[in-house]
């Protein structure tokens, strides 16, 4: 009996190649459209579809697959005798190999331009009919989705006239993650184009992008994926330029670094150690931004990650390259500054595109058995409605130390409390218990620094003990959600010291 191989693909690459030697061990090679053209440009010997089915291809090639004489021929298990009966009697020859691809629609929906009505047109709809009753009758038949297989499997065909079952089982699976992959960026673009919030089902897709040496410790094992058309402004879109491969905390870490310097227009530097910011600094270029933010806290910087949204320039370097750090993440690095940085063979440099997004994905935690799904925390002070209720306002100069402290804090793990200046960040106290914990850490870190400095809370304060510890410490200025049933209480306490007060009625809880 012939053997038959069905090949359909959007990719071509390869695929000229991989059909000649296909007819080469003895296949009958069946086409359609573009594919067929492709082959038979190439010399291959290829039988069109239509030629198969005794059908045209209608509805402008909406159907063409779709056909007892082509879904007869791959799901028929080739073991059992009825079904060979089935095959003669109604004159379909069985499929032994194919090899689909499917519309290309997730190029489609990338272009900035795409329209609904070409969208829609790439929604592949005999394709995935196809490879998924290929797949499930892998006993039989051998399905090939992914051009990087077409070697193994004429390799195994030359070697024993067939692949083997382990490589049919493999390849299966490999097609239902594509046709799983596939539905899951459709369902997500329709679902997008409905309006529809929090869908009854949420499916989601990733593509690998590495495997990890290991996980936060080296006992457990973890791969790093990539999210199909996610955010630019993302450390798994980031080209890394110099260094050791990412590991899993590098990439946390990276990713938090990222989500805080994004808050600043003016050139900032931000410092990062176990997801937390260390320092924050801001300034009229990358190294006055640096030198701020390196001094904000001098000791844990040591080891950390450094997120840039400006060019490092030959001075930057030159400061950076004096400390040990993990990564640096910027836009841009001078052709100096690379030649600096990349004498520290470790270190890992990483740019990416800082431009602004179009819009925020969102956030997604997983629990033990389930799924968390938020929109990310994009309220700034200027959407929030700020009032003063304290007997003085505050000056100018700790406007914009509040205003600083309040981007810092929304990124600091709760319990957060942080001290700032107007162009730097001087103590930061994260996810502790209770409030006046985190402010006792971040007023010692401070220290005298603290004296007519500004400081920032997450959440409000149940208790006016903060607001007596920020006094001591000699703290002019406090920026807080409020919404206490005792805010009177702290209100009382700031006037009794003479500090202002802002509430925002905006909370920045980060767990």
């Amino acid at each position: 009996m012939t053997k038959r191989a069905l090949i359909s693909v959007s990719d071509k690459n390869g695929i000229v190649e991989f059909a000649r030697e296909l007819a080469q061990l003895g296949f009958e090679i069946v086409s359609t459209g573009g594919t067929k053209k492709a082959l038979a440009e190439g010399g291959v010997p290829v039988v069109g579809i239509s030629e198969v089915t005794g059908f045209p291809e209608i509805l402008e090639g909406r159907v063409k697959t779709l056909h007892p004489k082509i879904h007869g021929g791959l799901l028929a298990k080739a073991g059992e005798e009825s079904h060979r009966q089935q095959l003669e009697e109604h004159d379909i020859t069985p499929i032994e190999l194919v090899c689909v691809n499917l519309y290309p629609f997730q190029q489609t929906i990338a272009k900035p331009d795409v329209s609904v009505e070409d969208a829609i047109e790439n929604i592949d709809i005999g394709g995935p009919a196809m490879l998924r009753a290929s797949a499930k009758n892998h006993e039989y038949i051998t399905v090939v989705v992914d051009p990087e297989d077409y070697q193994t499997v004429l390799n195994e065909y030359r070697e024993s006239g067939r692949t083997q079952a382990a490589t049919r089982r493999r390849l299966a699976a490999k097609v239902f993650r594509h046709t799983a992959s596939y539905d899951a960026m459709i369902a997500e673009y329709m679902t997008n184009l409905a309006g529809e919030e929090n869908p009854e089902k949420l499916t989601v897709t990733y593509e690998l992008k590495q495997t990890l040496r290991y996980g936060e410790n080296p006992h457990q094992k973890a791969a790093f994926y990539r999210k199909p058309l996610g955010s630019p402004f993302s450390v798994a879109n980031a080209e890394q330029l110099h260094g050791k491969e990412l590991s899993y905390n590098n990439i946390n870490d990276a990713d938090a670094a990222l989500q805080i310097v994004k808050e600043f227009s003016e050139p900032a530097a931000v410092a990062v150690k176990h997801m937390n910011p260390c320092g924050v600094g801001v300034g009229s270029s990358a190294f006055e931004a640096f030198t701020k933010a390196f001094a904000a806290d001098p000791v844990s910087i040591f080891g950390g990650i450094i997120a840039f949204n400006a060019e490092v320039d030959a001075e930057t370097a030159g400061k950076l390259r004096e400390i040990f750090l993990e990564i640096i993440i910027a836009p841009s690095f001078s052709a100096e500054a690379l030649e600096i940085l990349q004498s520290k063979k470790n270190l890992r440099l990483l740019t990416l595109p800082f431009e602004q997004e179009k819009q925020h994905e969102r956030k997604l935690t997983s629990i033990e058995g389930g799924l968390l799904s938020q929109d990310q925390d994009m309220f700034g002070l200027e959407e929030a409605t700020v009032s003063v209720l304290t007997k003085r306002e505050p000056t100018e100069e700790e406007w914009e130390a509040l205003k600083l402290g309040w981007k810092v804090v929304k990124h600091v793990k709760s319990n957060a409390i942080v001290v700032a200046g107007k162009d730097a960040t001087i103590g930061i106290g994260a996810g502790q218990m209770n409030r006046v914990g985190a402010a006792k850490i971040a007023l010692e870190q401070a220290g005298r620094k603290a004296e007519g400095a500004a400081l920032a809370s997450d959440a409000f304060f149940p208790m006016d003990d903060t607001v007596e510890a920020a006094a001591k410490a000699g703290i002019t200025a406090i920026i807080q959600p409020g919404g206490s049933i005792r805010d009177e209480d702290s209100i009382k306490k700031a006037d009794e010291y003479g500090i202002a007060m802002v509430f925002t009625g905006v909370r920045h809880f980060k767990h």
